[in-house]
């Protein structure tokens, strides 16, 4: 059964435009898991433009839950990352200025340094998830690294879901099932909405976990939270 990790990054956003303590991170993070979602990301960023070290440190203190912490695997990033010891770290190729991830991991041409940061990561006991383009030909490089799962990234998906949602999921298909083979878990994020998460996970029945933010939201923004959650795990749930 797929999970529904709710990235609250966008809540940080909009705490943070008013430098006070409103909306409370910590507090609508309890409340997401209330509503039944199964875990949290967070994707801190060296700028803290919305999720900060701090909020991060709380969570793992005050939400009892799966904490699923994205990011660069700077030294800084390592490092708060092995105090916290999540359930989940899920590393990101993103530069500190890009608005937000825009591509996976080459793990051909990052095969050693991913296997140099990996393994500390493990050794603590925390699973190791790596953003991936959809493309078989880095499955098997990706699994060489040493990580546990794979975070397909669904940017490419979302933007063709309309025009030919078949086409769009093909590549995913394959190198989910590539990754599946070879024991490597399937999580996906990015772009991912009421709208094409059903059929995603339809198509690809053994993704683990899908992370959802922006449009979660989004949506929340109109239909309220519970609502939204409730529809969440509503379209992760049903059949094609």
């Amino acid at each position: 059964m797929t999970k529904l990790s709710v990235n609250i990054n966008k809540i940080a956003t909009l705490r943070n435009a008013r430098g006070h303590n409103t909306p409370d991170v910590i507090e609508w993070a309890k409340k997401i898991i209330q509503l039944g979602a199964d875990g949290i990301t967070v994707h801190p960023r060296p700028d803290e433009r919305h999720i900060r070290k701090t909020d991060v440190y709380a969570l793992k203190k005050e939400v009892d839950t799966e904490l699923n912490i994205e990011g660069y695997p700077s030294d800084e990033f390592c490092k708060m990352v092995l105090d916290i010891k999540p359930h989940q770290v899920t590393l990101v190729p993103d530069n500190p200025h890009q608005i937000t991830s825009d591509h996976g991991w080459d793990t051909l041409k990052n095969q050693d340094f991913l296997k140099a940061i990996i393994p500390q990561f493990t050794k603590a006991g925390i699973q190791v998830s790596l953003f991936l383009d959809p493309d078989p030909s880095l499955v098997e490089s990706a699994k060489s690294t040493g990580a546990d799962c794979i975070e397909l990234y669904t940017e490419a998906y979302a933007s063709g879901y309309h025009q030919n949602r078949n086409n769009a999921i093909d590549l995913y298909k394959k190198t989910a099932h590539l990754a599946k083979n070879m024991g490597l878990k399937i999580n996906a994020g990015h772009d991912l909405g009421l709208n094409n998460t059903g059929f995603l996970i339809s198509e690809i029945p053994y993704i683990n976990e899908v992370s959802i933010g922006h449009a979660l939201i989004c949506d929340a923004l109109i239909m309220g939270m519970e609502e939204t959650v409730k529809n969440y795990l509503k379209v992760i749930n049903q059949k094609y």
